[in-house]
Protein backbone atom coordinates (compact mmCIF):
# COMPACT_ATOMS: atom_id res chain seq x y z
CA UNK A 1 0.00 0.00 0.00
CA UNK A 2 1.10 3.82 -0.74
CA UNK A 3 0.61 6.84 0.62
CA UNK A 4 1.15 10.40 -0.18
CA UNK A 5 2.10 12.49 2.97
CA UNK A 6 2.06 16.32 2.55
CA UNK A 7 1.90 18.90 5.14
CA UNK A 8 1.94 23.10 5.64
CA UNK A 9 0.07 24.08 2.72
CA UNK A 10 0.01 27.42 4.29
CA UNK A 11 -2.83 29.19 1.80
CA UNK A 12 -0.36 28.29 -1.15
CA UNK A 13 -2.48 26.70 -4.22
CA UNK A 14 0.41 27.01 -6.65
CA UNK A 15 2.09 24.57 -4.67
CA UNK A 16 -0.83 22.29 -3.66
CA UNK A 17 -2.49 21.63 -7.31
CA UNK A 18 1.36 20.98 -8.94
CA UNK A 19 1.57 18.27 -5.77
CA UNK A 20 -1.60 16.68 -6.39
CA UNK A 21 -1.83 16.79 -9.94
CA UNK A 22 1.76 14.54 -9.64
CA UNK A 23 0.07 12.58 -7.37
CA UNK A 24 -2.86 11.69 -9.77
CA UNK A 25 -0.21 10.59 -12.04
CA UNK A 26 0.16 7.78 -9.63
CA UNK A 27 -2.41 5.43 -10.04
CA UNK A 28 -0.93 3.56 -6.85
CA UNK A 29 -1.24 5.89 -4.56
CA UNK A 30 -4.52 4.39 -2.00
CA UNK A 31 -4.67 7.92 -0.04
CA UNK A 32 -2.97 11.10 1.01
CA UNK A 33 -2.70 12.68 4.27
CA UNK A 34 -2.72 16.48 5.00
CA UNK A 35 -0.59 16.82 8.35
CA UNK A 36 -1.74 20.35 9.12
CA UNK A 37 -1.56 24.22 8.51
CA UNK A 38 -3.45 24.39 5.63
CA UNK A 39 -4.25 28.10 6.21
CA UNK A 40 -2.18 31.17 7.34
CA UNK A 41 0.80 32.97 5.89
CA UNK A 42 0.01 32.49 2.37
CA UNK A 43 -3.26 34.02 1.26
CA UNK A 44 -5.26 31.30 -1.12
CA UNK A 45 -7.13 29.92 1.56
CA UNK A 46 -10.51 29.35 -0.01
CA UNK A 47 -8.74 27.61 -2.90
CA UNK A 48 -6.74 25.23 -0.70
CA UNK A 49 -9.79 24.46 0.95
CA UNK A 50 -11.74 23.54 -1.97
CA UNK A 51 -8.88 21.40 -3.52
CA UNK A 52 -8.77 19.42 0.32
CA UNK A 53 -12.27 19.18 0.74
CA UNK A 54 -13.28 18.15 -2.33
CA UNK A 55 -11.22 15.23 -2.54
CA UNK A 56 -12.49 11.82 -1.30
CA UNK A 57 -8.92 9.66 -1.22
CA UNK A 58 -7.58 12.28 1.43
CA UNK A 59 -7.65 12.75 4.98
CA UNK A 60 -6.21 15.91 7.01
CA UNK A 61 -6.03 16.79 10.94
CA UNK A 62 -5.48 19.98 12.51
CA UNK A 63 -2.54 22.56 12.80
CA UNK A 64 -1.44 25.71 14.97
CA UNK A 65 -2.45 28.06 12.44
CA UNK A 66 -5.51 26.76 11.54
CA UNK A 67 -6.79 26.28 15.01
CA UNK A 68 -5.60 29.68 15.74
CA UNK A 69 -7.90 31.46 13.01
CA UNK A 70 -11.07 29.27 13.95
CA UNK A 71 -10.32 30.44 17.67
CA UNK A 72 -10.72 33.97 15.76
CA UNK A 73 -13.52 33.41 13.51
CA UNK A 74 -15.23 31.81 17.02
CA UNK A 75 -14.64 34.32 19.38
CA UNK A 76 -12.53 33.00 21.15
CA UNK A 77 -8.87 33.16 22.78
CA UNK A 78 -6.26 33.74 20.49
CA UNK A 79 -2.65 31.91 21.49
CA UNK A 80 -0.54 34.15 23.37
CA UNK A 81 2.57 32.46 21.50
CA UNK A 82 1.07 33.74 17.97
CA UNK A 83 0.49 37.40 18.72
CA UNK A 84 2.94 38.66 16.48
CA UNK A 85 0.64 36.85 13.90
CA UNK A 86 -2.87 37.96 15.10
CA UNK A 87 -3.27 40.47 12.54
CA UNK A 88 -2.56 38.06 10.12
CA UNK A 89 -4.63 35.57 11.44
CA UNK A 90 -7.49 38.02 11.35
CA UNK A 91 -6.80 38.92 7.70
CA UNK A 92 -7.27 35.24 6.93
CA UNK A 93 -10.68 34.82 9.35
CA UNK A 94 -12.53 37.17 7.31
CA UNK A 95 -12.04 35.65 3.97
CA UNK A 96 -12.33 32.24 5.16
CA UNK A 97 -15.77 31.47 3.15
CA UNK A 98 -18.15 29.77 5.91
CA UNK A 99 -18.90 26.19 4.70
CA UNK A 100 -14.87 25.56 5.71
CA UNK A 101 -15.41 26.82 8.79
CA UNK A 102 -17.18 23.86 10.40
CA UNK A 103 -15.34 21.28 8.32
CA UNK A 104 -12.03 22.63 9.82
CA UNK A 105 -13.42 22.23 13.00
CA UNK A 106 -14.33 18.69 12.92
CA UNK A 107 -10.66 17.73 11.64
CA UNK A 108 -8.61 16.04 14.43
CA UNK A 109 -5.54 16.42 15.66
CA UNK A 110 -3.99 13.18 15.23
CA UNK A 111 -4.83 10.09 13.12
CA UNK A 112 -3.56 6.67 14.00
CA UNK A 113 -3.54 3.58 11.89
CA UNK A 114 -2.74 -0.05 11.71
CA UNK A 115 -1.45 -0.48 8.09
CA UNK A 116 -0.47 -4.58 7.41
CA UNK A 117 0.39 -4.74 11.11
CA UNK A 118 2.23 -1.70 11.14
CA UNK A 119 1.38 1.35 13.92
CA UNK A 120 1.57 4.16 11.65
CA UNK A 121 0.80 7.69 13.86
CA UNK A 122 0.26 11.40 12.06
CA UNK A 123 -0.19 14.41 14.37
CA UNK A 124 1.09 18.39 13.20
CA UNK A 125 3.69 18.13 16.10
CA UNK A 126 3.89 16.15 19.30
CA UNK A 127 1.57 17.31 21.79
CA UNK A 128 2.19 15.81 25.11
CA UNK A 129 -0.92 13.33 25.99
CA UNK A 130 -2.38 15.19 29.05
CA UNK A 131 -2.94 18.65 26.20
CA UNK A 132 -4.39 16.25 23.83
CA UNK A 133 -7.92 18.17 24.18
CA UNK A 134 -6.39 21.37 25.10
CA UNK A 135 -7.74 24.83 23.29
CA UNK A 136 -4.55 26.18 20.80
CA UNK A 137 -4.56 29.26 23.17
CA UNK A 138 -2.98 27.25 25.68
CA UNK A 139 -0.62 26.38 23.10
CA UNK A 140 -0.51 22.51 23.18
CA UNK A 141 1.71 21.71 20.51
CA UNK A 142 5.43 21.05 22.31
CA UNK A 143 8.52 23.13 21.38
CA UNK A 144 10.36 22.33 18.10
CA UNK A 145 13.36 21.08 18.17
CA UNK A 146 15.90 21.03 16.10
CA UNK A 147 16.02 17.67 13.48
CA UNK A 148 18.08 15.15 14.53
CA UNK A 149 16.80 11.27 15.21
CA UNK A 150 18.05 12.24 19.21
CA UNK A 151 15.96 15.11 19.49
CA UNK A 152 12.96 13.45 17.70
CA UNK A 153 13.19 10.06 19.45
CA UNK A 154 12.95 12.15 22.79
CA UNK A 155 10.59 14.37 21.47
CA UNK A 156 8.25 11.26 20.70
CA UNK A 157 9.61 9.41 23.92
CA UNK A 158 5.42 8.81 24.81
CA UNK A 159 4.49 7.41 21.49
CA UNK A 160 5.45 3.36 20.06
CA UNK A 161 5.19 3.35 16.28
CA UNK A 162 6.87 2.56 13.31
CA UNK A 163 6.13 5.57 11.50
CA UNK A 164 5.63 8.29 12.63
CA UNK A 165 4.63 11.98 10.45
CA UNK A 166 4.82 15.45 11.37
CA UNK A 167 4.60 18.85 10.04
CA UNK A 168 4.90 22.07 11.84
CA UNK A 169 8.89 22.52 11.61
CA UNK A 170 8.93 22.88 7.75
CA UNK A 171 13.10 21.75 6.72
CA UNK A 172 12.32 17.75 6.19
CA UNK A 173 13.35 15.26 8.46
CA UNK A 174 13.55 11.92 7.69
CA UNK A 175 15.06 9.79 10.63
CA UNK A 176 14.85 6.34 11.01
CA UNK A 177 16.26 3.94 14.38
CA UNK A 178 15.35 0.26 14.87
CA UNK A 179 11.96 0.35 15.85
CA UNK A 180 10.80 4.36 14.15
CA UNK A 181 10.33 6.23 11.19
CA UNK A 182 9.94 9.84 12.07
CA UNK A 183 8.96 11.57 8.79
CA UNK A 184 7.76 15.55 8.18
CA UNK A 185 8.10 15.89 4.41
CA UNK A 186 8.89 19.53 4.80
CA UNK A 187 6.92 22.66 4.28
CA UNK A 188 4.51 22.37 1.19
CA UNK A 189 3.89 25.61 0.69
CA UNK A 190 6.50 27.80 2.20
CA UNK A 191 10.09 26.94 1.00
CA UNK A 192 12.74 30.03 -0.39
CA UNK A 193 12.54 28.31 -4.26
CA UNK A 194 9.62 27.14 -6.37
CA UNK A 195 9.57 23.84 -5.24
CA UNK A 196 7.35 21.95 -3.42
CA UNK A 197 8.16 18.67 -1.07
CA UNK A 198 5.81 16.52 -0.22
CA UNK A 199 6.37 11.92 0.73
CA UNK A 200 4.99 8.81 -0.36
CA UNK A 201 5.33 5.72 1.62
CA UNK A 202 4.84 2.30 1.00
CA UNK A 203 4.10 0.02 3.44
CA UNK A 204 3.91 -3.53 3.22
CA UNK A 205 4.13 -6.53 5.36
CA UNK A 206 7.16 -6.36 5.56
CA UNK A 207 8.07 -3.10 6.38
CA UNK A 208 7.87 0.97 5.28
CA UNK A 209 10.04 2.57 2.91
CA UNK A 210 9.98 6.43 2.66
CA UNK A 211 10.57 8.13 -0.74
CA UNK A 212 10.84 11.78 -0.26
CA UNK A 213 10.05 13.76 -3.66
CA UNK A 214 9.41 17.02 -4.59
CA UNK A 215 7.75 18.83 -7.70
CA UNK A 216 8.87 22.42 -9.52
CA UNK A 217 6.24 24.74 -9.92
CA UNK A 218 5.47 28.79 -11.32
CA UNK A 219 5.03 30.44 -8.16
CA UNK A 220 5.12 33.94 -9.92
CA UNK A 221 1.23 34.70 -9.75
CA UNK A 222 1.69 33.36 -5.78
CA UNK A 223 4.06 35.80 -4.44
CA UNK A 224 2.13 38.56 -6.64
CA UNK A 225 -0.85 37.88 -4.58
CA UNK A 226 0.67 39.10 -1.24
CA UNK A 227 0.84 42.59 -2.70
CA UNK A 228 -2.08 42.66 -4.49
CA UNK A 229 -4.14 41.47 -1.98
CA UNK A 230 -2.25 43.67 0.61
CA UNK A 231 -1.92 40.76 2.62
CA UNK A 232 -0.45 41.94 6.67
CA UNK A 233 3.09 42.18 6.62
CA UNK A 234 3.60 40.55 3.13
CA UNK A 235 7.15 41.60 2.78
CA UNK A 236 8.38 40.47 5.86
CA UNK A 237 6.62 36.74 5.09
CA UNK A 238 8.01 37.08 1.81
CA UNK A 239 11.47 37.48 3.09
CA UNK A 240 11.00 34.88 6.29
CA UNK A 241 8.72 31.84 4.76
CA UNK A 242 10.24 32.44 1.05
CA UNK A 243 13.18 33.21 1.13
CA UNK A 244 12.81 36.90 -0.35
CA UNK A 245 11.94 35.36 -3.75
CA UNK A 246 12.01 38.12 -6.46
CA UNK A 247 9.10 37.83 -9.35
Amino acid sequence: MKVALITDVHGNASALKAVLNEIDQMDEIAHIYCLGDMVGIGPATNEVLELLFSRKDLSMLTGNHDEAVLAIINGEPHPEGHIHVREHHEWIAKRMHPEFITKLEELPRTIKHTIYEHSVYFTHYHIESNKLNEHISKNPFSKIVEPSLANLESLFNDHHHELIGFGHHHPTHHFKNDRTIFLNPGSLGCTVEPIAPYAIVTIEETGIQVDLEKVSYDNSSFLLSYKSLQVPEHDFIIRAFHGGQKV
